[in-house]
């Protein structure tokens, strides 16, 4: 099955409307009196659409009567990094925040600056901490988080509850960076070294070796271990890790260096255990010498994957179905011919990538639906189909400008792509509800993999070439592997 570039534009707009025609807003509109002409913000039936980032970031900040809504926090600090580091929009709120007090601090306005903004300030500071901890890495933020707790605190000497709401988030932040820290370095550990082609053409297993059916051969039992893999590795996914998609693109697009590319490590991570989940299925069924063994294995992959769907683990699925329709294992048409092979049908249907993958996009919208109805941790399980969802935020990027030509933010688009983020990320908070069972997982993960040379070998040995093409690569393939020896 051929892989198509989704198409966001549609869905975008039809969700978002047509193209602003709001009024601008003088000031800080629903939060009070801005800073003149770089407070202006535009909304578009109350929905805040566009705005300079000085404004949008003054928005973010608390005042003695305003606070930010949640759903604006959230996508401002997940959306400003393509614009601003996290330090230094730290260090500005600081300086916002410096600002106002010296502002409202005058007369009767005094007390209650001192006894409510500190207070509304720390809650943003923990909803940032909470939500994005790992902003915190840098040394030069936490110096920014501390002058800015520093100052908050000295306004609450007297009763001392903001101190010990700082000291209480400070610790879950700390908490926080131990955590991942310990996840980075257990990750370098178990990164293997590459495979070497050559050893791999030369390591054929022993007839005596476990396939996956001498491991599991129960479908169900192991597309709950497939969903346990996923939620797994998922888990490990951040808003913040997703948003790299953009800000690594803009960075290319500038040429400009990429920045941290260790941020996008559980992103690659994830994307090659799809890659590796693909490449097992090629193999299980290539390394199999007879024809009535390979016609078991492909329709118990059949099987896995219909599993996968019905648990919704679309990632799984469709790297299942990926790896039966690699060339070594499509080219199989002996075997293919003694599948049974309506289920299969089935799946690509579910699968396929015509219409910007609307079949697919109809069952993900269904499973969505059955989780936020759950009653039951199984029924909450929605895992989408990863390079599908990268593609629809890099599209959502790519045909949305960042800037309007005003020269405000297009903050329209990061609602769209924070709202999508947001709802990934419920996914991946989803419990497994399945029993793990080790040494099904083992095998999963550390089973042998064919390189594509391998798999195009043994398959070519299981069934041989049928025409020139296929004659003239078996030729090549064979050379190769004689010159290895």
């Amino acid at each position: 099955m051929q892989e198509t570039m989704p198409q966001t534009s549609v869905i975008f707009s039809s969700i978002l409307g047509p193209s602003c025609s709001g009024q601008v807003q003088p000031g800080m509109g629903e939060r009070g009196s801005g800073a003149g002409g770089s407070g202006d913000l535009v909304f578009q039936e109350g929905r805040l659409i566009s705005g300079s980032l000085e404004a949008l970031m003054e928005h973010l900040v608390p005042t003695v009567d305003y606070y930010p809504d949640r759903t604006y926090i959230f996508t401002f600090l997940l959306s400003s990094r393509v614009f601003i580091p996290p330090h230094d929009l730290l260090a500005r709120v600081g300086q916002i925040c410096l600002e106002q007090r010296q502002q409202l601090e005058t007369g009767s306005e005094k007390v209650k600056v001192l006894m409510e903004a500190p207070s509304k300030i720390v809650q943003l500071l923990k909803e940032w901490t909470e939500a994005f901890p790992y902003d915190f890495q840098d040394e030069k933020a936490m110096a920014e988080l501390k002058a800015i707790t520093h100052r908050v605190t000295q306004c609450d000497e007297e009763n001392g509850t903001v101190k010990k709401a700082i000291a209480q988030m400070t610790q879950s932040l700390l908490l926080s960076l131990a955590a991942r820290s310990q996840l980075q370095e257990l990750r370098e550990k178990l990164r293997s070294p590459a495979m070497d082609k050559g050893s791999v053409l030369k390591a054929k297993p022993p007839a005596t070796q476990k396939d996956i059916l001498g491991v599991c051969c129960d479908p169900l039992v192991l597309a709950q271990q497939l969903t346990h893999i996923e939620l797994e590795r998922v888990n490990s996914i951040h808003p913040e890790d997703l948003m790299q998609i953009v800000s690594h693109m803009d960075s290319r697009d500038k040429h400009r260096c990429r920045g941290d590319l260790t941020k996008t490590y559980s992103l690659e991570a994830y994307d090659n255990w799809f890659n590796c989940l693909s490449m097992l299925v090629a193999t299980e069924v290539c390394r199999v010498v007879k024809k009535k063994h390979r016609t078991r294995m492909l329709e118990f992959f059949i099987d896995v994957a219909r599993e996968c769907f019905n648990i919704g683990n679309f990632n799984s699925m469709m790297a299942i179905i990926s790896g039966m329709n690699l060339s070594p294992v499509a080219r199989l048409k002996k075997t293919w011919s003694k599948v049974k092979t309506a289920k299969f049908d089935v799946l690509e249907h579910h699968m396929d990538p015509s219409s910007n993958f609307c079949n697919y996009r109809t069952a993900l919208q269904g499973a969505t639906q059955r989780s936020q109805m759950a009653n039951s941790s199984r029924e909450k399980i929605v895992i989408p189909v990863f390079n599908l969802f990268v593609k629809d935020i890099y599209f959502l990027h790519k045909i949305h400008t960042n800037h309007l030509p005003n020269g405000h933010v297009n903050f329209k688009k990061f609602w769209e792509i924070s709202r999508q983020i947001h709802e990934f990320m419920t996914w991946t908070q989803v419990e497994c509800p399945f029993e793990k069972d080790k040494k099904i997982q083992n095998y999963l993960l550390t089973a042998p993999i064919y390189s594509e040379e391998a798999l195009f070998i043994a398959s070519f040995e299981s069934e041989g070439p049928e025409n020139h093409m296929e004659k003239d690569s078996w030729k090549t393939l064979r050379t190769t592997l004689l010159n290895r020896a």
